[in-house]
């Protein structure tokens, strides 16, 4: 699924609501963690690449990702776009609820080598419509995934200043795709239901193909899940702001565990 962008910035603000908000930050002139080792978060010491991704992020290895392409196919088998996804317990990965609309017969998992796997069973959060508020989604495995596991982050709220990393299967600047990239980035802004970034020419953005993936925050020196890839504010990938589901939400975090009651958390 392609990822959505809303004209109007406005109207996304407004669906972001919720309240439980943080002070929005600036971001710093430059990230505290370089672009070029963002794929050190999906487990790779260095980055495949040095070239412009995800938008203005690094290429990264994908022998040992958990952070996984979905296929999505209609009735007909035939391709129904594509998402991101990150796998959070042997046989579950969490993706966003608006890459598994109710035209999707069935999922195909790529985890960048090897054959694709058939999904068992997929479910968006039963309280999205349309917007960013619980934009959540868990896709179910036939068999054990040969990924490590992500940690959900449970354990506290995601604080804005914050350095985060970004990770998808989405477009670059130059609109190439279905490759694995990760950017950095700050959080600018937290409330109950979303967590917020911004694009400047010294941080990352999301693009198309990233919906569904992490976005990532360290905690007890290791990366954990604090969001799932939503949403931009505008049409475009190099400008604007980009919006995330925050799994810390009460809600969200209970319809998680209860599909994936094994999903690794920290």
């Amino acid at each position: 699924m392609r990822k959505r962008f809303l004209a109007l910035a406005s109207i996304l603000v407004a669906a972001c609501g919720g309240g439980g908000s943080s002070t929005p930050s600036t971001p710093s002139p430059a990230p505290t963690i370089p672009i070029s080792s963002a794929c050190a978060a999906l487990g790779s010491t260095v980055s495949s690449s040095s070239s412009t991704a995800i938008v203005n992020g690094a290429e990264c290895p994908v022998t040992n990702s958990s952070v996984v392409l979905l296929n999505m196919k209609d009735r007909d088998g035939l391709q129904a776009g594509s998402c991101t996804g990150t796998v959070i317990a042997s046989r579950a990965i969490l993706t966003a609820a608006h890459c598994l609309p109710s035209t999707t017969a069935s999922i195909r998992v790529f985890l960048g080598v090897g054959p694709e796997l058939d999904a068992l069973s997929f479910t968006p959060h039963p309280g999205y419509t349309n917007g960013t508020s619980f934009d959540v989604g868990v896709v179910l495995m036939r068999e054990d995934i040969p990924r490590t596991p992500v940690p959900l982050l449970l354990s506290r709220d995601t604080r804005a200043g914050e350095t985060a990393i970004l990770t998808g299967w989405g477009k670059d600047a130059t609109g190439v795709t279905s490759t694995l990239r990760a950017g950095v980035a700050t959080i600018t802004a937290v409330t109950s239901l979303t967590l917020q970034t911004a694009f400047t020419s010294n941080f990352s953005s999301v693009c198309q193909g990233d919906s569904g993936g992490p976005i990532l925050i360290q905690e007890g020196g290791a990366w954990a899940i604090a969001g799932v890839i939503s949403a931009n504010s505008t049409l475009a990938c190099s400008f604007g702001d980009n919006f995330y589901a925050n799994i810390r939400n009460a809600t969200i975090s209970s319809f998680i565990l209860e599909r994936v009651p094994d999903a690794a958390r920290r």
